[in-house]
């Protein structure tokens, strides 16, 4: 059984909303549903793109689909604004399909929690560039953690 560190809850500060963010890109650079879903309420209501549905257990379903089909997936996500109890991040991964092509996903994510820190509802929008194998800038060992010292979005001109 997979646990969480223990959350990170409201109200929010800089450093606080910045915690969490980076805890939540850890967890999703491990590409484990297990491990990712236990960040999020049991009812927690999300869209993704074009996809809504809520739930721990729509949660672990629709990332195990993820990770099937986006391979290699590396993640870096930069706190945009925080408030009490919303943080809004904007994001970029970097993955590869089957048939070898990589992209570069960008997006932003709206996220709100309740009390005990749990994710009760998050919000997505994404957009797909295909790059080329040597226009990646995330190479770091995966699955895992970003390196403390791998530069973060803004660093990277994203």
């Amino acid at each position: 059984m997979t646990t969480a560190p223990a959350p990170v809850k409201p109200p929010f500060t800089r450093d606080s909303a910045i915690q969490k963010a980076r805890m939540a890109e850890d967890a999703w650079n491990s590409r484990d549903p297990d491990r990712v879903a236990l960040a999020y309420s049991e009812d927690s209501a999300w869209r993704n793109r074009a996809e809504f549905f809520s739930g721990r257990a729509a949660i672990r379903e629709f990332l195990r689909r993820k990770w099937a089909r986006e391979l290699d997936y590396r993640l870096i996500k930069e706190v945009w604004a925080f408030g009490e109890s919303r943080i809004a991040v904007r994001f970029a991964y970097e993955w590869h399909d089957d048939s070898g092509q990589w992209f570069r996903s960008y997006g932003n994510e709206n996220w709100e929690f309740d009390a005990a820190g749990l994710m009760r509802r998050r919000h997505a929008s994404i957009n797909d560039l295909p790059i080329t194998e040597g226009e990646r800038k995330y190479r770091w060992a995966a699955p895992g953690a970003r390196p403390a010292d791998h530069p973060g979005l803004s660093d990277l001109g994203l």
